[in-house]
């Protein structure tokens, strides 16, 4: 049994990555600010700390009252495509939290740090995206998320940090914020739908993704913590089946028994249009397995959704720049 901290334990993908760890009897602290996650995904098993990791003396003082061995960090505000208008509290967000999460663990000792960082750090190159190559990204969160994968290998090479970097990738299912009015477009969509509103396609809807069914890669995520082919290794994570936006947004109106149409709006800025990478590292390093086809892991979103039920959209972040915003943003028309 291991000390386990789980940052962003109340949110989306962390929350079940806490249940995971708990069900394989490890001791579970769990950190989140709340700020993207709700109370009801926190495990009553875990220890819960409400703290915002930017405050240094929080989380070094969370570190020495655990004897902490792992790390998993998934705490982010994971939008992209609002980071191009909201670069300051996105980086803010990103940055802050893995310096001070480090630094706390080389001073106690922690025997291997897991990031979740994002596909968004290869940016628009050949695909499928592969782990060798180099970081290109092309919008204020992949680049954040770019520098929190240089600190942790400078980590390693300086302090010995132990580490796996996981490239997640468009990750859904149920426990996802469908609130949100900025990220997690199959959210946004169903809380859409459920609101008698149609959804909303950026472009001609022909952008290639990969969604990825959370509980297939939170099962993945959790084996990098005791993996060793896993050590200082980067690695993708996410679903083989391919589909444009399009398609997707017709298996959320068909899940959902809806006759609604999607509406068109222009293109958003720096949207790399095609983004899916490569899953045999995850499958030999990992044991990753895609359990779920978008169709049925779609299925069990909606049965979820349907139990949680839909509100206004919430505007988290504010937009720092409004210059070709998308107009639904900057007039709060989601």
């Amino acid at each position: 049994m291991a000390n386990i901290l789980v940052t962003g334990g109340a949110g989306f993908m962390g929350s079940w990555l806490v249940d995971i760890l708990l069900d394989k009897k490890h001791n579970v602290i769990n950190v989140d600010d709340l700020s993207g996650g709700f109370r009801r995904n926190i495990n009553k098993h875990s220890t819960f700390y409400k703290i915002d990791l930017r405050n240094k003396e929080k989380v070094n003082k969370l570190f020495l009252e655990n004897e902490i061995d792992i790390v998993y960090h998934l705490a982010a505000y994971a939008a992209e495509g609002q980071s191009v208008f909201t670069p300051i509290a996105i980086n803010e967000s990103i940055t802050i939290p893995m310096d001070n999460l480090l630094v706390a663990s080389v001073n106690t000792n922690v025997k291997k740090f897991i990031f979740a960082s994002s596909m968004s750090v290869y940016g628009t190159q050949r695909l499928p995206f592969n782990e060798k190559y180099l970081r290109s990204p092309e919008d204020p969160y992949g680049i954040a998320k770019a520098y929190c994968e240089n600190m942790l290998e400078n980590f390693y090479d300086a302090h010995g940090l132990n580490y796996t970097i996981i490239r997640p990738h468009n990750v859904y299912g149920p426990r996802q914020n469908i609130y949100d009015a900025y990220r997690n477009v199959l959210g946004i969509w169903m809380n859409r739908i459920l609101r008698g509103k149609p959804p909303i396609i950026y472009g001609d809807g022909e952008q290639k993704r990969a969604f990825s069914y959370v509980e297939d890669s939170m099962i993945s995520f959790a084996n990098a913590g005791f993996l060793k082919k896993s050590d200082a290794e980067i690695i993708n994570l996410g679903s083989p089946e391919i589909v444009t936006i399009n398609k997707a947004c017709r298996l959320v109106l068909d899940a959902m028994g809806s006759d609604l149409e999607p509406i068109y709006m222009k293109g958003r800025p720096q949207e790399v249009k095609y983004a899916y990478s490569t899953t045999k590292k995850s499958e030999e390093l990992l044991n990753h397995k895609n359990m779920h086809s978008l169709k049925e892991g779609l299925e069990e979103m909606v049965e979820w959704v349907n139990k949680v039920g839909c509100k206004e959209p919430i505007y988290g972040l504010p937009l720092e720049i409004l210059k070709n915003a998308p107009e639904v943003w900057v007039k709060k028309m989601m």
